[in-house]
């Protein structure tokens, strides 16, 4: 499963729960808005919270293919010296 998919149903799933919480509770318009707002920026907070953790370990892992990346082309280049010493 790819990170934007499950990003793309976490936010689907959450919408949709917090749509079925809000219209099943017995509250006044006020408070209902109120809550709304509330639970809008604490969704949003977290969104931004996992974003900036996946960001991190995207760039984790690109280091990491890259240091590779790097050590294989010294491998390769000393393998042709190697083989035109010959």
């Amino acid at each position: 499963m790819s990170v934007g998919k499950f990003l793309s149903g976490l936010i689907v799933g959450t919408a949709v729960g917090g749509v079925i919480g809000i219209l099943l509770a017995p509250q006044s318009g006020e408070e209902t808005r109120e809550f709304i707002s509330e639970k809008s920026e604490e969704m949003y907070k977290n969104t931004e919270d996992s974003l900036k953790e996946l960001q991190g370990k995207a760039n984790d892992v690109i280091e990491d293919i890259q240091k590779k990346g790097d050590e294989l082309l010294v491998k390769i280049q000393d393998l042709i010296k190697e083989k035109m010493e010959v």
